[in-house]
């Protein structure tokens, strides 16, 4: 299949050319579905021509037929042909079988919980909310994909359909338990691969495949028809070969399910976007000891990379948050694994003899012990926040080696233990995480993940972007890229908080301008350069620092003045408006292609006050030529 990159404009662009394995397939593919009427079909066919190509069985646990997947595609371009606007048309989809899909069995890789007559008889009634957002957006499921059973491991070798091997080092893990999620994404067959994560098993896979796995913040994403892993620490995550898709689809996923009791919304005054600057807090050289020496080395050459990128980085204690990670399995929590299917599993012909161990382990748990637990979690969330108080993400190795699948078999806990090092205490600690590729350590692919506080995701997905913006530009030796952020540009596609206010500003809050700091610090987030209608005139204002009025004149008796338009939330524009000080103020602004924005204005005594200077275009045009 090839590799789906939507461009930072989301131009429409489709290639459904041959297909590919790895995270370097060439070719984009719209995310808006508005060129990509009649390839659905041809994309789902090229998909079932990769899997018989690769024949890798292990990756699936139920494969839909080809024709009624093809059939699926044929009604998607129906749709688009009828005018329906589809953001993930044609795309193709790979479910972890802990999560529903209408009309296929849910195994959890426990063949006998598929068609336990006590509970879960036959196949799904109806599919989990977010796998049928991303069905209503266009994508086309291709199948359920094996996994850890009971979502239990970061290894995927713990299934009786079989250890899902890794798709170019078939000696070594793929990584768990979103084995067969990953890896038919990384082999090219997927452009989606749907995983759970309570522990990593959204982020380990994401490593060793090379792929970006984006995880929420809890609640953003409905659990509803999933199968528990831990009810409280769950979250649905996404696998794609490139940002922006995985992007597109746990944007279209958020919120899917408005009565999923577990359901949280983005606050009021949510970050919209990483300031120019950020303070990135990495981890002291104690707490990197669990690395293998060559996943040290690239972690420093990560470090090295997010320094490049204009960030400042700030070594921090992690001491604390290890700790916390070893109360998921070491501690009481175990018993929501016990909560969730222990009842079913002591009894169960077909359970892994690890996975049994490990969930049955929390059946006489008693409650003071999870009480006292999660108090211990409260507390450890408290101090991670002091941890980390001045800095706006956290960059972490994903995990720690690259195991081989040998011996994770002679020692299946020690090694998948390590594994979890930098990933069991994300969720405990209620943070935001993405996982992305960062090169490569031990003969294979290194991954290096970016973790927010809740609700941040969107700062750290715009990390992640300019790494990956400067990894590629660095390994296409593009000498004319140019040096601004992967901010700079417009990005629609990487924005995945779906509410804000744009608002134009023409004068000290440009970029560059000494207020741009108070946008930044807002988390605001730069979406264009504009100008605005010939209905307006620029007046040079009496203040300190400096600034400019924009007055509206009426059409034509102005001129297109240049300027910004950059988004924020509710609450965060409630600030700035509460802070603004006199004569500034905020209404309706025309821009040149007739849309109306919030922007900046002065009253009409400053303004008649003030001098003219709607010449030169422009605030910092005026500035150049000393107006």
């Amino acid at each position: 299949m090839t590799r789906a990159d939507g461009t930072a404009e989301g131009s429409a662009a489709v290639d459904v050319g041959e297909p590919a394995g790895g995270a370097s397939s060439p070719g984009r593919l719209d995310l808006h579905g508005v060129a990509a009427v009649g390839v659905a079909e041809a994309r789902v066919r090229r998909a079932y021509a990769r899997i018989a190509e690769v024949d890798r069985p292990e990756v699936w646990i139920t494969l839909v037929p080809e024709e009624s997947a093809t059939a699926a595609a044929r009604e998607v371009d129906a749709r688009l042909t009828a005018g329906a606007v589809l953001p993930l048309a044609g795309l193709t989809l790979a479910v972890k079988d802990n999560v529903d899909v209408a009309g296929l069995p849910t195994t959890a890789a426990c063949p006998s919980f598929a068609s336990d007559p006590a509970g879960r008889p036959g196949p799904a009634q109806v599919s989990a909310p977010a796998v049928q957002a991303l069905v209503d957006a266009g994508a086309v499921i291709l199948g359920k994909t094996n996994l850890d059973q009971f979502a239990t491991g970061l290894v995927g070798v713990r299934s009786p359909f079989g250890a899902v091997r890794h798709a170019t080092l078939p000696d070594r893990v793929s990584g768990g338990s979103s084995s067969g999620s990953a890896v038919a994404v990384a082999l090219g067959i997927a452009d989606i691969g749907i995983g759970t994560d309570t522990a990593g098993s959204g982020r380990v896979p994401a490593a060793f495949g090379a792929l970006v796995g984006i995880k929420t913040t809890l609640g953003l994403v409905p659990t509803t028809g999933v199968v528990p892993a831990c009810r409280s620490y769950d979250v649905v995550t996404t696998f794609t070969r490139d940002l922006e898709l995985g992007v597109a689809a746990t944007r279209t996923m958020v919120g899917a399910d408005p009565t999923d009791p577990a359901r949280r919304s983005w606050p009021v005054d949510v970050r919209l976007g990483l300031r120019s600057v950020p303070v990135v807090a990495v981890p002291r050289a104690e707490d990197l000891e669990p690395l293998s020496p060559g996943w040290r080395a690239a972690f420093d050459t990560a470090v090295q990379a997010v320094v490049a990128t204009g960030a400042q980085v700030r070594t921090v204690d992690l001491s604390g948050m290890l700790s916390a990670a070893r109360l998921l399995y070491d501690g009481a929590i175990v018993a929501e694994r016990y909560e969730a299917v222990g009842a079913f599993l002591a009894d169960a012909p077909d359970a892994d003899p690890t996975v049994r161990s490990i969930i049955l382990s929390g059946r006489d748990t008693p409650a003071h012990a999870y009480v006292a637990d999660r108090a211990l979690l409260a507390a450890a969330k408290a101090e991670a926040a002091a941890v980390l108080d001045g800095c706006d993400l956290l960059l972490l190795p994903t995990t720690t080696e690259h195991p081989t699948i040998a011996a994770v078999q002679a020692d299946p806990l020690a090694i998948n233990r390590r594994l979890g090092t930098y990933t069991n205490f994300v969720n405990l600690l209620d943070m935001a995480a993405v996982a992305i590729p960062a090169g490569e350590a031990d003969g294979g692919p290194f991954g290096i993940t970016v973790l927010s506080r809740a609700f941040d995701d969107q700062l750290a997905l715009d990390l992640a972007a300019r790494l990956l913006a400067s990894a590629d530009a660095t390994s296409a030796d593009d000498t004319s890229a140019d040096d601004t952020s992967a901010d700079d540009a417009p990005d629609v596609d990487r924005s995945l908080v779906g509410t804000g206010v744009d608002v134009l500003v023409v004068g000290a809050h440009l970029r560059g301008q000494p207020l741009n700091a108070e946008l930044e610090e807002l988390g605001a987030r730069f979406v264009r350069a504009v100008r605005t209608s010939d209905a307006y005139r620029l007046v040079a204002l009496d203040t300190q620092p400096r600034k400019p009025g924009l007055v509206r004149a009426g059409p034509g008796a102005g001129a297109p003045i240049a300027g910004e338009v950059w988004r924020l939330s509710p609450g965060a524009l409630g600030r700035l408006l509460a802070g603004l000080p006199a004569p500034m103020s905020l209404g309706q602004v025309e821009l040149a292609d007739g849309a109306w924005v919030v922007g900046f204005g002065c009253t009409a005594e400053s303004g008649a006050a003030g001098a003219d200077i709607t010449s030169s275009g422009g605030w910092v045009e005026a500035l150049r030529r000393g107006l």
